[in-house]
């Protein structure tokens, strides 16, 4: 006769590891509801009691407020980028990059977009907190990140990496501003490499 087993506990996550993981669970209804999403509609996306919910969080407003900032942030859309090889040639490098980026920005404009659709005001950052910057680092970084693919072929360019890569995340940018007159990622790539005359 085998002894009985006794059921082994996931061990207990920290504060930040549990707001994490609700976040991340929680984004995509976000982005379907804004902030009408219901605290028992939290818990069932992220398979945790409503209790839960306010342990990690002071209110459903901080949590959305951390949705927010999660869905702005361009960090998994750089790590893509910088996984990109070098090898390949420039337009399929700049293809992926495009694609990572769009992937991001739609995903951002969706929670944002829903968060204005079911009524909740974007808090402003104040002056003198460190997120009032934020946006003009994100751009700075994301430029950076594309100027690399750009590096190895730096010789055959016209401007320097840095000035290229700033015009083509404003090309990705315009185009998600735009969305009557979408155009795919490929598009975007052959009008930057080849210019817009046959």
């Amino acid at each position: 006769m085998n002894p009985p087993q006794t059921k082994r506990r996931a061990p207990a996550m920290g504060v930040e590891q549990r707001r994490e993981m609700i976040v991340r669970a929680v984004l995509p209804l976000v982005a379907e509801h804004g902030a009408a999403i219901t605290t028992s509609q939290i818990a069932r996306a992220a398979g945790i009691g409503e209790g839960t919910i306010f342990r990690a969080f002071k209110d459903k407003d901080e949590l959305l407020d951390a949705c927010i900032a999660e869905a702005v942030r361009p960090d998994t859309a750089l790590q893509a980028i910088a996984e990109i090889p070098i090898e390949q040639p420039l337009r399929e490098r700049l293809i992926e990059a495009a694609a990572t980026l769009s992937a991001h920005l739609e995903r951002m404009g969706a929670v944002v977009g829903a968060m204005f659709t079911s009524g909740r005001a974007m808090k402003r950052p104040e002056p003198g907190q460190p997120n009032v910057n934020a946006r003009r680092d994100s751009f700075l970084t994301t430029r950076n990140a594309i100027a690399e693919l750009f590096e190895p072929e730096r010789d055959q360019l016209r401007l320097p990496p840095e000035k290229l890569a700033a015009l083509f995340s404003s090309m990705l940018l315009g185009q998600h501003r735009d969305a009557e007159q979408a155009v795919t990622v490929e598009e975007i790539v052959d009008v930057f490499l080849d210019g817009a005359c046959r």
